[in-house]
């Protein structure tokens, strides 16, 4: 085998990794349950080197995750459920559904009235696929519940919100962040453990809904977040090693001192 452009070389790579004599016996012995947590994986890496601005590396995992599902059609054509090219038949079929504004005579011409008239085609389809199944329809259906919970908390209070369950403004929503809190500090007072769980499900769903209001992506808030602790925390570090002490020597005093060197060094910058 070489390297080729032509997707029909990966296709057939994938083949020869599940040919039952001649293939990897590793890929021999993966299923679609085993092979879904590297898909996970392979979407957040072409994520992160999305964010490092790094197209060599975004490349390359750009190529990992295609691969992933080649990995899929390939194990369900073994079993005659569908093959690659049925994959391909369907997106396209659903991309030229969802944009009439560009593939039919359908006129369209800002990007609120797409975003709009997507969500009502989308919602059709939930609508006949929960009715063919025999099952009442939901405006909640088909939020995937492998999602992040933070993201998936979003999803869900923005479908809710598309049919007027929504507070008017951001400071309805600021409300119920305060009321969530305080409900926090009254199971701590009350050493509910239980209920200090829920009551901090609560209050992370309630943040998230206050973010959507302030058109606040959750996910990547929190996710800049973790990195600006990382960051800083690499200067507390930083900052031992130069004293010649090690962190938990240093105690939290001392520790706390470093970090608002780092809090005030980020004020100052612009």
């Amino acid at each position: 085998m070489k390297p080729s452009r032509d997707i029909s070389t990966l296709i057939e790579i994938m083949r020869r990794l599940r040919d039952p004599k001649d293939g990897c016996p590793w890929d021999l012995q993966q299923d679609f349950h085993s092979i879904k947590p590297h898909t996970i994986e392979e979407a957040y890496e072409v994520a992160d080197a999305i964010e490092r601005e790094d197209f060599d590396d975004l490349k390359s995992e750009l190529g990992d995750l295609l691969f992933q599902p080649i990995y899929y059609a390939q194990m369900a054509n073994e079993t005659n459920k569908f093959d690659f090219g049925d994959v391909v038949y369907g997106i396209c079929e659903k991309l030229i559904r969802r944009h009439p504004h560009v593939f039919e005579q359908v006129e369209i011409e800002t990007a609120d009235g797409v975003n709009t008239n997507w969500e009502n085609i989308k919602a059709s389809e939930r609508v006949k696929k929960t009715t063919e199944a025999g099952k009442h329809p939901s405006v909640l259906d088909d939020v995937p519940r492998a999602l992040p919970a933070l993201t998936r908390a979003n999803k869900l209070a923005k479908r809710a919100a598309r049919v007027g369950f929504d507070w008017p403004s951001a400071q309805g929503a600021l409300d119920k962040v305060r009321e969530e809190t305080q409900e926090v500090a009254g199971e701590i007072e009350a050493q509910n453990q239980n209920q200090i769980e829920e009551e901090i499900g609560d209050l992370l769903f309630a943040m998230a809904s206050l973010a959507r209001k302030l058109n606040v992506d959750p996910e990547v808030a929190l996710s800049n977040a973790n990195n600006k602790f990382i960051r800083r925390f690499h200067h507390v570090e930083k900052r031992c090693l130069q004293e010649g002490i090690t962190l938990p020597e240093a105690g939290l005093e001392k520790l706390e001192e470093f970090w608002s060197e780092i809090r005030q060094s980020d004020k100052q910058t612009p």
